[in-house]
């Protein structure tokens, strides 16, 4: 072995020649800590700090179990931590030397789940312990619990213990004891927190030697929780033992502790139970006694025992060396021997793979723990780790076993290699041999990878390859790989050829073609001219195959051409370039248009509300795949040529209307449609349309007329041109006048009128004696247009920004628009002054603009400006010029001629040139120069140069051979300009390189050492190589031995030592100039080493404290044995910070360390540790917490924002610098103005202030919190420049960019005041308001702007109404009735608009509503109908009621009726009618009501049976039993559609009208059974069916005999009562007839004309049959609820209802019977106003028809008879209506109109009348 040291020493010390052999084993750098707790949901980072020769590669184990592959990544990181996380995580780390395993590091995560278990009872007997255990519940760690009894915690007690397992312990339990009990458990690392189910305790008394249970009796004591055997780790701080003992009387229990016999007195708690042993050591270990007794009691003590016993964590007595060298077929052996209690298990791992998983027999564990290998081979060499672990921890050491004597050999050698330009490539070198052999890559002299040497792309593999990633062009040529070992070195050479990769560099693109045309699609691709390439296209992802079709070739440049195309070419293209050098493909869509077809179905329809238009309307075609653009109608008037009439028709139209036409000419239309290829087919032609004849639209013309006599005249005319006839001429109307021959007067013109206005004029005429009477105004006539007079007034121009200026000026007012308001706009012209440039323009269409923004201007520049006015005629004169400057800005190109030039180590001379004079946009104050030294600053420093006149610098203080990167940019006022661009690079010049530095011993034994350094920190050039002098202590200082080695060499191994003795070695480093200052270190051969101890005494002298730096000062603790190498700072900020790693080496020397780069006004605390040979200490203690002193604020106030106040006051406004720049505790701010001169000078000087303390105004501490202020007493019409800082108490901020404002114009700083709003209408609000204080209008109010909107929908209605005069009052017009609105009102002056009124509210007044939103009608029969409709799309106000009008649309038997229904309430929207006749078409109306009534809403609707609809059903048979009616009836007829249902109508007798009973009865149904009790007694009752299908209700059938509701006869119904009670009726009526006879012929119909009414009586409501009444007077109507129970009259016998009916008719009064009256009687209905009622569909639909007057009398055809038909030709009378009578019954009403027959209210016959016939009212009889 000493030989082979000794050859191996030989063979690190020779000089580097070709390879190197570098390799150091992987290790690790950290080891595992204490377990970590974190909470779910918790982002974890676990890192595997290690070191050794690349390439090193990590992989993560989680329970022994792979997690992660090998990979470069050292961090293994879990985003959200979730439970099944948890566990024992370790790191392996691998390098072509070996693998090595970390130990375990234990992973929790805190969680709390719920309690498993649900409420439980136990029961224990009366003065037993009651021990009630935790429920089961998941939590990590264990929850601390509280227990609790009835909502009351529980404190331990002498009779209540809580044991340390959580349980609760009742001692001597009582009745008293009984109750629920649970448990309140907390996570204390997430917080949570749960409560148990109950635990329900009873309590039983149990009989004691044959007596009860009595509470005094004593209970012989019980150990209920024993002492449990129990193990600690050595170095706990303390173990508690628990002993809970019950018995009774418990306040003479006692509980002992007894050990060796020996009673315990200390450390006894909670009444006992509890023994605690602090820092336990091994003399406590051995058996504790508990012993329970009764004072003053002969019962047996309980005794129980408990063993403490005391773990040791493994420790190793025998390790193996860190490297053991062994040769090839020898036999080896491992150390490893561990001690710890309980003895440790030991386990072996090579390259982290456990020795038992390899199998390998000639690997032995010995019985001592070491590892024997028989026989080594080559490829035993690796790492070899022991694990040894018990109970109470786990340690592991390894060693690295090198197999020597084989020299290098190839197993796979290089082959040369051929890739493609931005691929990957691998160069295989795999090689064997003991040692490992260390591999390394060259490329000529060039070392690309090894152990040491890593450079991005060239990658070392494990197995020996090269990885280069991606592949440049530059990177092809010869390779070597070196493989050394300590017996030899192989080199082999490889050729790496790199291909040009195959880029399509002209990819197909998206194009559009004409069907039939050629489509073009290229495809250019670049490739390498050694290789070939093919093309293969697709469409929609399938492969085009050319040779298939002749239409499709592919060039051989790969262009894809595509002739005929047709829409089947329309797809996505893809183009694919295949070639060994690389792939790529490109994808381009193809569309095929063409001509749109013709539009469909034509239509033309005359407009019926413009006779002079046409509507057309058509179905829009297939667009040919391109949109169309537009549609172009042609028409041919008269049969002549087709002419365009519209030729730009919007695409989304299908409909248009066509005017202009003339009246009474035939026209035919055509349309087609255009798109982006042209115009396509026109359409069919329409059929030809003959417009209707109008009055001609023109005078006849050339009226000529002369005297022919002296009594006649002629005249003579031409008629008008026939496009004016508009219509076939039927003659001429002549008009003659007398006329003064004043041939002076036929003509006047009237001059200096204003243009585009509206004139009407009146003449007189004079003559000797006077004027005349003035003549009627003429017709309304308007000039025409003319350009504007004037220009706009006011006009300034002011600076807005850098780029850009304001123009104002007054708007004209709308008296000189002299044209079309829509048209009237603003033209400005603006001009640079320095230069000699065309005028630029630019436009402003809205006539109500008051400024303009004039943009994109150069920066720092004069500019002259000017604006007129213009309209469609022509525009008016140019305003006076005005001047106005934009801003200085930032430079906007950087310094040219930008050069650098290193002249020392430490120095760059740099030089440029000035920014070119256009760029510099304002006065450069000086330049910047920004450098860093690259790949090593992440941030530039900057170093300033003032002044314009200087053009170089010479930078100093760099950083010796370092490359940086230079920029310069030039800075004005304002701020800094573009830094020049591409940065410079320039290196400093090399020198002596600073020392090696981490020079750690390794190995240290009795004769040998071994030293490990790494480069300076400061190589000053490129390293050359090291050197390394070693000599003994106690020697002479100049007698070193002397070693040097190569560059790549971190290592050395210095033999044949004196043993016991300190050695000083020096390594020093060497560049092209020379030899670097040396690093020294102290070492002495010896093998009792160990970790050095925590340095002491840490401290911050406040005295050194600096705001971004302090001191750091500590005495170093015990070197153990091995001289210090360097310390570790670490820096951790307040309060939340984590350990940061300031500096790992600082110099073993150093008893201080200043600490620099810390922010200002923060607080920190800091530790150090110590590391030697064998590695590091323990941290210190931490520092107590210093604070870094305050700064000045790093960064100026944000987003300052200066506006005109006052007319001589500024508003500044800002937004605090960010907390963490403030550097300390914030004072206040400084505001910094001054006047600005842009006049004086050259216009880059400013002028000069007199008093200097007027430039600042400063906000103390008070104001800190500000960030508003107002600068006042400023002079007007002046600019101003403000910037601002912020300062605390060590100084100021840097500036604030500066703003500029011009003072002297500012907007109202108040609103209008007193705003007050009035309804003028449903579309006029008028507004009046006073205007903003007089001190706060900053000059003259000009005008103000209302905005208004309504109050809910502000952001899709707000409106604004510009006045451009100071008036107070204005009316806003065509508002929405009955809306509320918001007004704000706010005044602008020249400078602006002044804030906003708060908003005031008004509301316009109500209107009538819009017609109601639909019209539907439904259960359609013969003779009723259901009609709905929906609410007014516009209500305009709060809806009163609806009105319902129907009438036929045709007389019924001679008689027309219009009935009208006004319904009370918008709840109630639909109605039930019941009154037509069959197959009759109704007009029906609808209106909506608020103070008025809307529109109409119209339909018409036919009565059934409906088209297609079934027969009538046949055999109807009605049987009557007991309890009720049964309906017999056949199928008949089903009509076009099946049958789906059947529906059943009765007629009671005493009504005589049809109403449907009985709804949806099934299709399979002939029968149905009625209950009696739905009849009313004492009426008969005819039934009918009516079918129903998809088409409606149909015929109904054949009515039903009449059939009695009576169930049985009583005595009124006896033959011989009727015949008394007819006799004493006929006597009854006979009288009445004769009293009214009487009485009616003298006053009756008197009373018509004075509105009186007739009370005929009152309703008959009969039994289960609801139904309306309906009672009808002069003035009223009477329509009430259906009555839902019997009641009783308070008369007999009832009247038919209604009994107040009264129509009121000219006919009924004029003439009754024929006799003719003298009075007459006008018709006068009012509405039926329907009050709110609970009536429901179901009462309109599912109930019976009740009784009613009229159809009483209809039933019945005597009555019908008696009234006489009005004689042909009477005049229609007026629509009757109904109302609601004031003094009606109360009773609620169903809303049902029941007219008297079917054929109308009023007779309505055709023909001539007699004189004085008069229309019967029906439902009269000749008694009335």
């Amino acid at each position: 072995t000493e030989n082979m040291d000794k050859r191996l020493s030989e063979w690190l010390t020779e000089p580097f020649s070709l390879c190197i052999s570098d390799d150091v084993a992987p290790y690790f750098k950290t080891e595992p800590g204490l377990p970590q707790i974190h909470l779910e949901g918790n982002r974890l980072v676990l890192t595997c700090l290690a070191e050794g020769s690349w390439p090193l590669e990590f992989k993560w184990l989680r329970n022994d179990s792979e997690i992660t592959a090998y990979s470069s990544e050292y961090k293994y990181i879990i985003p959200a931590l979730q439970r099944s996380d948890a566990g024992f995580y370790q790191c392996i780390v691998r390098n072509r030397m070996g693998a090595l395993l970390q130990r375990r590091s234990e992973v929790q995560v805190a969680y709390m789940g719920n309690f498993m278990d649900t409420n439980q009872r136990k029961t224990v007997t009366e003065g037993q312990a009651a021990v009630l255990n935790l429920l089961h519940i998941l939590s990590y760690p264990r929850p601390q619990v509280t227990w609790f009894r009835d909502g009351h915690k529980i404190i331990p007690s002498s009779r209540a213990a809580i044991t340390l397992q959580n349980q609760l312990v009742i001692l001597a339990t009582s009745v008293s004891d009984a109750g629920s009990y649970y448990v309140q458990a907390v996570n204390e690392k997430n917080g949570e927190n749960k409560t148990s189910p109950f635990i329900n305790l009873s309590i039983a008394l149990e009989a004691v030697g044959g007596r009860d249970y009595d509470a005094s009796d004593t209970v012989a004591p019980v150990i209920v929780i024993p002492p449990q055997n129990t193990s600690i780790i050595a170095g706990s701080s303390e173990v508690t033992l628990e002993c809970v003992a019950n018995a009774r009387p418990l306040e003479r229990l006692s509980i002992t502790w007894k050990r060796n016999g020996i009673k315990i007195t200390s450390g006894i708690s909670s009444f006992g139970r509890r023994l605690t042993i602090t820092n336990p050591t091994s003399a406590d270990v051995g058996v504790y006694f508990c012993e329970a007794k009764l004072r003053d009691s002969t019962e047996e003590p309980a005794r129980a025992r408990a063993f403490l016993s005391i773990m040791e964590p493994p420790y190793f007595t025998a390790e193996p060396n860190s490297i053991i060298l062994a040769e090839a077929e020898k036999d080896v052996d491992i150390l490893c021997q561990a001690m710890g209690i309980p003895i440790p298990t030991l386990v072996w791992y090579k390259d982290s793979v456990p020795l038992s998983k390899l199998e390998n027999p000639r690997y032995k564990v010995l019985l001592s723990g070491g590892l024997r290998i028989h026989k080594l081979h080559p490829q035993d060499a690796g790492i070899f780790q022991c694990f040894a672990s018990n109970k109470a921890g786990e340690i592991q050491t390894y060693t690295y076993l090198d197999v020597t004597n084989i020299k290098p050999a190839f197993i796979q050698p290089p082959e040369d290699t051929t890739v493609t330009e931005g691929m990957t490539a691998v160069l295989a070198c795999e090689v064997s041999g003991a040692p490992k052999p260390a591999i390394s890559w060259k490329k000529g002299s060039q070392i690309l990878a090894s152990g040491s040497v890593q450079i991005p792309r060239f990658i070392l593999l494990e197995s020996g390859g090269l990885q280069i990633t991606p592949v440049f062009l530059q990177d092809a040529g010869n390779y070597t790989c070196c493989a050394v070992n300590s017996e030899g070195a192989l080199n082999a050479f490889v050729m790496l050829t790199v291909w040009n990769r195959t880029v399509i560099v002209h990819p197909p693109e998206d194009s559009t073609v004409i069907k039939g045309t050629t489509a073009t699609l290229r495809c250019e691709a670049t490739h390498d001219p050694r290789i070939s390439i093919r093309y293969l296209w697709k469409k929609d992802s399938v492969v085009i195959n050319p040779s298939s079709t002749s239409r499709i070739t592919v060039e051989k440049d790969g262009t894809l051409l595509i002739s005929q195309t047709w829409s089947g070419d329309i797809g996505d293209y893809t183009c694919e370039v295949i070639s060994f050098g690389g792939n790529d493909s490109g994808m381009a869509r193809l569309e095929v248009i063409e001509l749109p077809h013709s539009p469909q179905n034509l239509l033309a329809t005359l407009n019926s509300s413009y006779s002079r238009s046409v509507m057309l309307s058509w179905v829009r075609p297939f667009d040919g795949n391109s949109p169309v653009l537009y549609y172009m109608v042609e028409l041919s008037e008269n049969n002549s040529p087709w002419k365009v009439h519209l030729s730009n028709l919007d695409p989304k139209m299908t409909g248009v209307t066509v005017s202009g036409l003339t009246p009474a000419r035939t026209y035919q239309f055509r349309v087609c449609a255009v798109n982006q290829v042209g115009k396509g087919q026109y359409s069919s032609e329409t059929s030809r349309l003959m417009l209707p004849e109008e009055p001609p639209s023109a005078p006849p013309k050339n009226i000529v007329a002369s005297g022919r006599t002296n009594q006649s005249i002629m005249v003579q005319w031409q008629p008008p041109s026939e496009s004016e006839h508009n219509g076939v001429l039927h003659g001429y109307i002549l008009s003659l006048r007398e006329v003064e021959n004043e041939p002076d007067a036929q003509m006047l013109e009237v001059p200096n009128l204003t243009p585009y206005t509206h004139y009407r004029f009146r003449m007189r005429q004079v003559n000797v004696v006077g004027p005349s009477p003035l003549s009627q105004p003429s017709r309304v006539i308007q000039t025409l247009q003319a350009p504007p007079d004037v220009a706009p007034g006011s006009v300034t121009a002011r600076t807005a920004s850098e780029t850009s200026l304001r123009l104002r000026w007054v708007p004209l007012p709308d008296t000189q628009y002299n044209g079309n308001p829509e048209s009237v706009g603003y033209r400005i012209k603006f001009w640079r002054v320095d230069v000699q440039s065309p005028a630029l323009m630019k436009v402003v269409n809205d006539r109500l603009e008051r400024e303009c923004t004039i943009e994109d201007l150069e920066e720092w520049t004069e500019y002259e400006l000017q604006i007129q006015a213009f309209n469609a005629i022509g525009a008016g004169p140019w305003s006076e010029v005005v001047r106005g400057r934009t801003r200085e800005s930032v430079p906007s190109a950087p310094p040219e001629n930008v050069s650098a030039e290193a002249v020392s180590s430490t120095q760059i001379l740099l030089t440029w040139t000035a920014v070119p004079e256009p760029e510099q946009n304002g006065l450069i104050l000086g330049y910047k120069i920004l450098f860093k030294a690259k790949d090593l600053d992440s941030e530039p420093k900057s170093q300033v140069v003032r002044g314009n006149h200087t053009q170089s610098f010479l930078l100093s203080g760099l950083r010796k051979y370092v490359l940086y990167e230079i920029q310069v940019l030039a800075f004005t006022r304002i701020g800094d300009g573009v830094p020049s661009s591409p940065a410079v690079i320039e290196r400093t010049k090399d020198d002596a390189p600073g020392p090696p530095v981490r020079l750690v011993f390794p190995e240290v034994r009795l004769t040998s050492v071994r030293i490990i350094w790494q480069p300076p920190e400061e190589p000053n050039g490129i390293i050359l190589g090291y050197q390394i002098a070693y000599r003994l202590a106690s020697s002479s200082p100049n007698k070193f031995t002397t070693v040097e080695v190569g560059s790549t060499v971190r290592q050395f191994t210095a033999t044949d030592l004196t043993p016991e003795s300190a050695y000083i070695f020096r390594t020093s480093a060497k560049t092209r100039q020379g030899w670097g200052e040396p690093l020294e270190a102290t070492v002495i051969t010896t093998e009792k080493r160990e970790r050095p101890a925590p340095p002491r005494q840490v401290m911050t002298p406040q005295s050194d404290v600096t705001s971004r730096s302090l001191l750091l000062t500590w005495v170093p603790g015990s070197d153990g044995s091995s001289p210090i190498r360097y310390f570790t700072v670490q820096v951790r900020e307040l309060p939340n910070g984590d350990w940061q790693t300031y500096s790992s080496s600082i110099s073993h020397e150093a008893t201080s360390c200043i600490i620099e780069s810390l922010n200002p006004f923060t607080s920190y605390k800091l530790r150090v540790k110590a590391t030697n040979d064998i590695g590091d200490s323990d941290f210190s203690a931490e520092t107590e917490a210093v604070t870094t002193l305050q700064d000045v604020p790093a960064e100026p106030p944000s987003s300052v924002l200066v506006t005109p106040h006052t007319t001589s006051s500024v508003l500044v406004q800002w937004q605090p610098p960010k907390v963490e720049s403030l550097n300390g505790l914030l004072l206040g701010y400084r505001i910094y103005y001054r006047e600005l001169d842009y006049d004086t000078g050259s216009g880059a000087e400013t002028k000069t202030i007199q008093s200097p303390s007027a430039l600042r105004a400063e906000l103390t501490r008070n104001s800190s919190a500000l960030t508003t202020y107002e600068l006042t007493q400023l002079k007007k019409y002046k600019r101003y420049e403000v910037l601002m800082t912020a300062y605390n108490i060590i100084g100021e901020s840097p500036t604030s960019t500066p703003v500029e404002v011009f003072v002297g114009e500012a907007a109202p700083a108040l609103a209008p005041q007193n705003i007050q709003i009035n309804s003028l209408s449903a579309s006029q609000l008028e507004l009046t308001w006073d205007p903003p204080p007089a001190d706060s209008q900053n000059g003259n109010i000009q005008g103000y702007k209302i905005y208004y909107w309504e109050s809910d929908t502000q952001n899709d209605t707000e409106k604004v109404k510009v006045l451009f005069l100071p008036e107070t009052t204005v009316r806003l017009k065509n508002l929405t009735s009955h809306t509320r609105y918001m007004v704000c009102i706010s005044a602008f002056n020249a400078a602006g608009d002044g804030p906003r009124s708060s908003p005031s509210q008004g509301r316009t007044h109500q209107a009538a509503p819009s017609a109601p939103s639909f019209l539907t009608f439904s259960e359609i029969t013969c003779t009723t109908l259901n009609v709905s409709w929906g609410e007014p799309t516009a209500a305009n106000g709060v809806l009163q009621g609806y009105r319902v009008v129907y009438e036929p649309l045709a007389p019924i038997q001679g008689v027309s009726k219009v009935v009208t229904v006004d319904i009370k309430g918008n709840w109630q929207r639909w109605l039930k009618v019941r009154d037509l006749t069959k197959g009759m078409t109704y007009l029906f109306k609808v209106q909506a009501r608020t103070i008025a009534y809307g529109p109409e809403l119209q339909a018409n609707i036919t009565a059934g049976p409906a088209e297609g609809s079934p027969g009538s059903p046949q055999e109807i048979l009605v049987t009557k039993s007991a309890s009720g009616l049964t309906l017999q009836w056949t199928e008949g007829d089903s009509g076009e559609k099946p049958t789906t249902g059947y529906i059943i109508e009765a007629r009671p007798s005493d009504e005589g009208l049809w109403d449907m009973f009985v709804k949806d009865i099934p299709r399979s149904a002939t029968s149905y059974t009625v209950d009696l009790d739905k009849l009313r007694q004492g009426v008969t009752y005819e039934f009918r069916v009516v079918a129903v299908n998809e088409f409606g209700y149909g015929e109904p059938s054949v009515p039903s005999v009449a059939v009695s509701a009576q169930t049985e006869a009583p005595f009124y119904e006896e033959w011989w009562f009727l015949l008394v009670m007819a006799l004493s009726s006929l006597i009854l009526i006979l009288l009445v007839v004769f009293a009214l006879v009487l009485h009616g012929q003298s006053k009756k119909y008197k009373n018509c004309s004075a509105g009186k009414t007739l009370d005929l009586g009152r309703t008959l409501m009969p039994k289960s049959l609801p139904q309306a009444g309906i009672l009808v007077s002069k003035h009223d109507l009477i329509v009430s609820h259906p009555i839902r129970a019997p009641f009783t009259f308070p008369r007999s016998p009832p009247r038919p209802s209604p009994g107040g009916l009264h129509y009121s008719d000219e006919d009924i009064c004029n003439k009754y019977n024929g006799a003719v009256l003298t009075e007459g009687l006008g018709l006068n209905e009012k509405p039926l106003e329907v009050s709110e009622s609970e009536a429901t569909d179901s009462d309109y639909e599912d109930e019976l028809p009740k009784h009613s007057f009229v159809n009483h009398y209809m039933s019945d055809p005597t009555y019908y008879n008696s009234w006489k038909r009005q004689q042909k030709g009477v005049k229609h009378p007026a629509s009757y209506r109904y109302e609601e009578c004031a003094a009606s019954e109360t009773e609620p009403y169903f809303q049902t109109v029941i007219t008297t027959q079917s054929s109308g209210g009023v007779y309505t016959p055709t023909g001539q009348p007699a004189p004085g016939s008069r229309t019967p009212v029906t439902g009269f009889s000749s008694f009335v």
